[in-house]
């Protein structure tokens, strides 16, 4: 799956930035390297999906959030605050999927509170 942390921007949780290096997440190949005049950013992922949704690029923000350069608080803030309109069916099954242990624990008391 090509991705890049440009995309991040579409989600409306404060960031900005524009990045010149995109992602390869794959199964076989770790590294960066450059094709043409581009950085591609090849990592080995077990899990991604055919295509991001909105609840995949959640997930995958808060995974990748040492990688932004924006305020990582206020990011947090927004990331919580957007997740709470958005479809806990699907949030949920992203966070269990793709999460990272900070995501599951970033997530956890919104999806809880969808249970109750």
């Amino acid at each position: 799956m090509l991705t890049s942390l440009n995309v991040y921007n579409t989600l409306g949780v404060g960031t900005t930035q524009l990045y010149n290096k995109l992602t390869v997440y794959n199964h076989k190949w770790h590294g960066e390297f450059m094709l043409g005049n581009r950085k591609f950013d090849f990592q080995i992922k077990s899990h991604f999906p055919t295509k991001a949704s909105p609840e995949f690029l959640m997930v995958d923000l808060v995974n990748n959030l040492d990688k932004l350069v924006e305020d990582r608080q206020a990011v947090l803030k927004n990331v919580l605050n957007k997740a709470q309109s958005m479809d806990k069916r699907k949030l949920k099954l992203s966070v269990s999927t793709y999460g990272n242990v900070r995501a599951k624990k970033l997530f956890e008391p919104i999806l809880q509170l969808s249970n109750a």
